[in-house]
């Protein structure tokens, strides 16, 4: 019989932090004391007030369908949002709320890429991102960053990247996996650039807005260069920052054609997003943000701990992030030392021999890393980084 898996599919590799934490729990099923630091899933539990607003919604009977693109409350509260926090001003037409911010990034690329298109990814990326521009039949065009440069992207290269194929530029800050965020600075830079190409569209993920200690504001893309505001996607969630991955609520906001485009993907695939989820939303994004600020004081601490703590180890080499919560430390010398044949053996040794997940940077598209997430007690923390040490003595 003929493979029947098409070539589309065949290009695609599993997500790589999915895979992790599947073992990791496997593993403790098994009974193996396991410290997972490879989920990009907070501890934290939903706030009451979030889950109080699902039950309300399910005792009023909302469990029909909704619109495809989101509840109105729903899109007012985005709007809203986007109004106060980003400087972004939006109407309805311009906002779509999907399954996840996951589905919001496949819709956008299903929507505007084809074949022959190009899309620029700076590595280290999210894992996601490549494979689901080949799906879209696009081509990603990788520019790498380095951590002697504290992962700044190089303009030059970027600006050489940028031809005529060039579709659409991704951007992520804070960053997943490294945990450094853009400044305005930076993305002026990238701004001047894109002025002198008018056909390319920017993706600028923002999921992790909200879990951010940098010395400066956190600024959005768009917010920073409101000249290219008509060719922005502005991606956001409800997941991280209200501890609400389970609900898989994304949105975004952006030129009214592509989110028509992006809404028409949508509803030949999941249609609406569920509508107790959105309910939820509602609540979170009208609420009071005081429980965010605690848990990011949490990964404030967690994160000061675990940076000292890795670049202890020898052979680690780690630079400090100023959000999300992960770090992203620079393993080429233990992997070299202790005879490793790359950072992927390294990632299962440690989970089979320390019992500790973390996630290789190959699937990050810079290998010699591995990713740690310290979304996890600062006692569990400490666990890991021991047992990762005394592993590699």
């Amino acid at each position: 019989m003929k493979n029947p898996i098409s070539e589309r599919v065949r290009k695609v590799k599993p997500s790589a932090t999915i895979a992790i934490s599947s073992k990791a729990m496997e593993m403790r099923s098994a009974g193996v004391d396991v410290i997972s630091m490879s989920a990009g899933e907070p501890d934290f539990d939903t706030p009451e007030y979030i889950k109080d607003a699902a039950k309300m919604a399910m005792d009023s009977g909302m469990t029909k369908y909704t619109q495809v693109d989101g509840l109105p409350d729903l899109k007012q509260a985005i709007i809203n949002k986007f109004s106060e926090d980003n400087d972004l001003i939006y109407d309805p037409e311009n906002i779509l709320v999907s399954t996840g911010a996951k589905q919001t990034l496949y819709n956008l690329f299903q929507a505007i890429l084809g074949p022959g298109d190009e899309v620029i990814i700076i590595s280290p990326y999210w894992v996601s991102y490549p494979d689901m521009v080949q799906l879209a039949d696009a081509r990603p065009v990788i520019i790498d960053t380095f951590q002697e440069n504290d992962f700044a992207l190089d303009i030059s290269a970027f600006a050489d990247a940028i031809n005529d194929k060039t579709k659409l530029v991704i951007i992520n800050s804070p960053s997943n996996p490294t945990g450094i965020t853009f400044s305005r600075a930076d993305y002026e830079s990238i701004g001047a650039i894109l002025q002198n190409h008018p056909d390319v569209y920017v993706a600028t993920d923002d999921m992790y807005e909200y879990i951010y200690w940098g010395d400066e504001p956190f600024i959005s893309f768009a917010q920073a260069c409101p000249s290219l505001f008509d060719r922005t996607i502005t991606i956001n969630g409800v997941s991280k920052s209200y501890a609400m991955t389970g609900w898989r609520i994304g949105y975004c906001g952006g030129p009214s054609d592509v989110i028509g485009g992006m809404k028409k993907v949508q509803s030949q695939s999941t249609s609406n997003a569920s509508s107790i989820s959105q309910a939820a939303a509602i609540a979170a994004l009208n609420g009071s943000k005081d429980e965010i600020y605690s848990m990011v004081e949490q990964y404030k601490l967690r994160h000061d701990y675990l940076c000292t703590a890795l670049n202890d180890i020898d052979g680690f080499k780690t630079t400090p992030g100023t959000g999300a919560f992960y770090l992203f430390p620079d393993v080429k010398n233990v992997i070299v030392k202790k005879g490793f044949s790359d950072d992927v053996e390294l990632s299962q040794y440690l989970i089979e021999k320390a019992n500790v997940a973390v996630v290789p940077g190959s699937a990050f598209g810079s290998p010699g890393y591995i990713r740690l997430s310290y979304a996890t007690s600062l006692e569990l923390i400490k666990e890991a980084v021991n047992r990762i040490s005394n592993s590699l003595d």
